[in-house]
């Protein structure tokens, strides 16, 4: 089997009448699919699509964007997925720097010029943004292989059983819903695609689609417990719980609920998944034993390394930031912070310095202080993360006023400036005005005074935020 080239292509000669998406009214089986992935494939080739051409992608899931990530794939291309809900400054500022030969809108291909096709070398299968330390997005240059090994340690896992059929309601422009879309390919497996997330849909998709696999963040797992009291459905075989820290209480509410959650650990620099708790020893109280393939160790820190076929080649044109998140002997530093148990399973204890994840999104400090730093009345800012039931953490901001700056700005007009700048998520919930920032003997900002400041009641107000859901949009 060709799978690593075109999965779709070996499934539709092999079980042309398997299902191979089911989306936005329509079966699609993979006779049907490969038909309309060869016609993307023949119109990007058309609009001047080659090897090694960047191919931006913007908006939500939908079934032309699977079919145009397998026809990219076809044609040699890589896939630049940017997240929907990025303010036009930001996307606009990926834009630039990836210089795409295509952009693929919600409906239309609009033509780039002047693109450059890439450096010597093999052509990565995608590239996928994430904050790093210092604000600035750094795209993680993932390759075939990488897709590939993880889809093999993930059926390893799980089972590579064409009869699986997973719900998508992860985005597509993060590690999580395109490598589920990848895996599914590749094993001739089912997906059930969802736009977005809606709990009520997910719950009745879940009962009446067949449904036996789902992934989701915490976040998601808690609206699913809320909006529905019903057990899940006994065809449901696994519920991967990843992208952020998941409480032993939510888990253990889920089980409750007949729902066969495994708790999961990874990154988009190893393609998702890193290690996953395994049906038969799934306890939340781990994050399970890292996948076949995989290498897991702890540095004398307490640091989380990773070295394996999943891992990624490098950052997107950064050399510096490739060769700081390397060892010397080639392991992966990933920030986060954990343990092995006796068992081999991985226990992580903290996420990445000073990293905020809001609903499974992540979100760095320094990218809101960028924004808060260019205010006219703000001379600097620092933000932390404060605990939310909702999102698990959300961002708080301390501003310090410049000089003689009057009137002073409010907290709405404050929420207005950075929501013009920053996606929804990334958007302080609170912020308050200090004299001077906290910081530690050698000057550096002390991020646990800053957000001890935010539990002194009286220092701050707590925004009433109308219908927070649409807020992070």
């Amino acid at each position: 089997m060709s799978a690593r080239v075109c999965p779709i292509r070996h499934w539709a000669e092999r079980t042309p009448e398997a299902i191979a998406v089911i989306g936005e009214g329509r079966v699609w089986r993979y006779r049907d699919l490969d038909l309309e992935v060869t016609r993307k494939e023949e119109a990007l080739r058309a609009l001047g699509a080659r090897l090694k051409s960047r191919i931006a992608v913007l908006g939500w899931n939908s079934v032309q964007k699977i079919c145009d990530f397998h026809a990219a794939a076809r044609v040699g291309a890589t896939w630049v997925p940017l997240n929907a809900r990025l303010a036009v400054p930001e996307r606009d500022a990926l834009l630039h720097r990836i210089r795409p030969a295509l952009v693929l809108g919600e409906g239309d291909i609009a033509r780039q010029v002047d693109a450059d096709m890439g450096t010597d070398g093999e052509a990565p299968r995608a590239i996928l943004f994430t904050s790093g330390t210092t604000g600035t997005p750094r795209g993680a240059e993932l390759t075939f292989g990488n897709f590939d090994a993880l889809a093999r340690a993930s059926g390893a896992n799980l089972g590579a059983d064409p009869a699986q059929r997973w719900l998508l309601c992860m985005p597509m422009f993060h590690i999580g819903g395109l490598a589920l879309v990848h895996r599914c390919a590749v094993y001739g497996a089912s997906v059930v695609l969802h736009e977005r997330f809606d709990a009520h849909a997910v719950l009745r998709s879940l009962h009446e689609d067949d449904i036996t696999h789902l992934s989701v963040v915490p976040t998601q797992l808690k609206w699913l417990l809320d909006a529905d009291g019903r057990r899940a459905p006994p065809h449901l075989r696994a519920v991967l719980v990843g992208g952020a820290a998941a409480s032993a209480d939510l888990l253990a509410r889920a089980r409750e609920r007949g729902f066969p959650v495994l708790h999961t650990y990874g990154l988009t620099e190893a393609c998702s998944q890193v290690a996953t708790e395994r049906l038969a020893e799934a306890d939340g109280t781990t994050s399970g034993r890292p996948l076949d393939g995989v290498e897991v160790r702890i540095d004398r820190d307490g640091g989380i390394q990773v070295r394996g076929p999943t891992v990624m080649r490098g950052y997107f044109e950064d050399a510096t930031a490739t060769a700081n998140v390397f060892t010397e002997d080639g392991w992966l530093k990933t920030g986060d912070l954990g343990e092995l148990d006796e068992r081999g399973r991985l226990k992580v204890h903290a996420r990445r310095s000073d990293l905020i994840v809001s609903g499974g999104e992540n979100v760095y400090p320094a990218e809101i202080e960028a924004v808060l730093a260019r205010h006219p009345a703000i001379a600097e800012a620092a933000v932390t993360a404060l605990p939310d039931p909702t999102w698990g953490q959300v961002p708080a901001a301390l501003w310090v006023a410049r000089p003689a700056m009057e009137p002073l700005p409010t907290e709405a007009s404050l929420i207005a400036f950075c929501r013009a700048h920053l996606a929804g998520f990334k958007v302080p919930r609170r912020f308050a005005q200090v004299p001077a920032l906290p910081r530690t003997a050698n000057g550096k900002l002390d991020r646990k005074a800053i957000a001890a400041h935010f539990a002194v009641p009286e220092v701050h107000e707590v925004l009433n935020l109308v219908n927070e859901h649409d807020q992070r949009t």
